[in-house]
């Protein structure tokens, strides 16, 4: 478990502050008719009232009476919701004031609050070219705050991505279905078998998060570039435009998902992040009437 320093809990107080009014002013109830229970529970009976389906109608209860009762049913509410969140070297990556891993960090915390007041149980995985760490789905404000912490201060030993390593983990400690969101840059490739699968258990969504110049590399003439996750370094020319399409990344990855039946948002660092999540929970909340 990660270390409470003074500083570390200055920003989990700032981000629980943040994500805790986000969820109360501007997500509130978005997040609980896009994500619905799995099936119905009955609760009670009542009388029965001119328009009721004919089909709920309790006739033992009906014959005692002698009059028509029909049965109320709730929705079963409670979900699990996945945070499984790349903390590979890219993640570290910003070309303006903020990182990547800032943005992933602030999202999962928001999406986090929208479950545990939805009364939905928390779990996080955090990755690089292996599954880093786990925290086990619970509920509570105590344990999302110990996410938050996790995903704050955890350490990677690794730098690399490996999507797939984080799928495959998923799907053996989780057997039913959860609400999965994946968090990452998605650079790397080889994980379409895997995601697939995932997605045909589980109710997935995928949270691309890019760096502006990751679209659209800059013209920026000769310059020496470092790879985060393996070290090398080169030179290279960026006044090339075929250099500067090599360079950017033209990800085909809502397409993928599109296919596979997977939600898909994709959150630019230089733009603000909840307007593309609001609007992803509105859409599932009109397609679920």
């Amino acid at each position: 478990m990660a270390k409470i320093t003074n500083e570390l809990f200055r920003k989990i107080r700032r981000i629980e502050i943040q994500a805790s009014h986000l969820v109360e002013d501007i997500l509130a109830g978005t997040y609980r008719s896009a994500f619905r229970g799995k099936g119905m529970e009955f609760e009670d009976v009542r009388e029965y009232q001119h328009g009721d389906d004919i089909r709920t109608v309790d006739w033992n209860v009906t014959a005692r009476m002698n009059h028509p009762y029909v049965k109320n049913f709730r929705e079963e509410r409670e979900l699990t919701v996945m945070l499984v969140i790349d903390i590979s070297a890219s993640s570290r990556y910003g070309s303006g004031k903020r990182l990547k891993s800032e943005w992933m960090t602030e999202i999962g915390a928001v999406l986090a609050f929208s479950a545990i007041k939805s009364s939905d149980k928390v779990g996080l995985i955090l990755f690089s070219d292996r599954v880093e760490k786990y925290v086990p789905p619970r509920k509570g404000v105590r344990h999302v705050l110990r996410v938050i912490r996790e995903i704050l201060a955890f350490e990677p030993e690794h730098k690399q991505t490996d999507i797939r390593s984080a799928l495959t983990f998923l799907g053996e400690v989780q057997r039913r279905s959860t609400v999965c969101f994946l968090i990452s840059d998605f650079i790397g490739s080889g994980y379409e078998h895997e995601i697939s699968l995932i997605a045909k258990r589980h109710d997935l969504i995928s949270i691309a998060i890019t760096d502006p110049t990751e679209k659209d590399f800059p013209d920026m003439g000769l310059i020496t570039i470092k790879d985060c996750e393996t070290g090398e370094i080169c030179l290279i020319d960026t006044s090339d435009a075929v250099t500067r399409e090599q360079l950017s990344i033209q990800s085909n990855t809502e397409k993928f998902m599109q296919k596979i039946g997977a939600g898909y948002i994709e959150i630019r660092t230089d733009t603000s992040y909840l307007k593309p999540i609001k609007r992803f929970f509105q859409i599932r909340k009109r397609r679920r009437r």
